[in-house]
């Protein structure tokens, strides 16, 4: 008679309204119904649940799910192959960043200031220390930069992630449409948005006065790594920037834009 619904959503650790949805989809019909038109589900369906089930864990969509367990040049053992090997990576991976979180677990209690290579080891492909690195070959012997130092090093792991989604997700968001919306480098709404940025150096990393930020404008087109990441968000938006920046510093400082925050 085969495994009920219930027997399967049981077995399977999903609910009864999963195995119901992957059936209107035609992901996984049961091979029989009773007489009453009830599920009912054969040791292969199972197998193909666990598959499934398998890909699901792994990230895949749906869609892409059928398209693996119904490519007719693949057996189950493939299957399991190309599972092993997500899965293995995923485990070395997975170690990896248990290393680096004990390493900065570990430094935080001695007091150990993280350097910028553990820290991407934590932070994946954010490095919260790119503006920094180069702040510090041109001000690093600064009473500022020092104190920079000291208040970067008490961020967790939670801070650098809300700094990097206030940049990623909403300033380079809004800086991109007014560059895509044709508007100039020193039009108010590009310089206000230049005035947000170094401000929000300001908050989160050192003293960045018009003339420090000036700088930084500069290096975002001399610099192919940062030219890169800009480039990467907008085609032109590295010297849109640049400009906006000089502009907004001419506005608020005059000769040279020297006036701090």
């Amino acid at each position: 008679m085969g495994y009920t619904v219930g027997q399967v959503a049981g077995f399977a650790g999903v609910t009864v309204r999963t195995l119901h949805h992957y059936d209107e989809i035609g992901l996984l019909a049961p091979s029989t119904r009773s007489r009453a038109g009830h599920r009912r589900y054969a040791d292969a369906d199972l197998d193909r649940l666990q598959r499934i089930l398998f890909y699901r864990e792994l990230g895949f969509p749906l869609d892409e799910v059928a398209a693996l367990l119904d490519d007719p040049d693949a057996d189950p053992r493939a299957h399991l192959r190309r599972q092993h090997g997500v899965l293995t990576a995923r485990v070395d991976r997975l170690q990896a960043m248990v290393a680096a979180v004990e390493r900065a677990m570990e430094a935080r209690t001695l007091g150990i200031d993280l350097t910028p290579e553990e820290k991407f080891k934590v932070f994946g492909d954010h490095d919260p220390d790119a503006h920094a690195a180069e702040v510090e070959r041109r001000w690093g012997q600064t009473e500022a930069y020092a104190r920079s130092r000291r208040r970067t090093a008490a961020y967790t792991k939670e801070d650098w992630s809300r700094i990097k989604e206030e940049e990623e997700a909403d300033w380079e968001r809004r800086t991109a449409a007014v560059l895509r919306a044709g508007q100039p480098a020193g039009s108010p709404a590009a310089m206000d948005l230049a005035e947000e940025h170094r401000q929000r150096i300001c908050r989160w990393y050192y003293d960045c006065p018009y003339e420090t930020h000036t700088a930084l404008g500069e290096m975002y087109v001399t610099d192919p790594r940062f030219t890169a990441t800009y480039e990467a968000v907008a085609p032109g938006l590295a010297g849109y920037l640049r400009d906006a920046i000089v502009a907004n510093a001419e506005r608020h400082g005059g000769d040279g834009g020297r006036e701090s925050a």
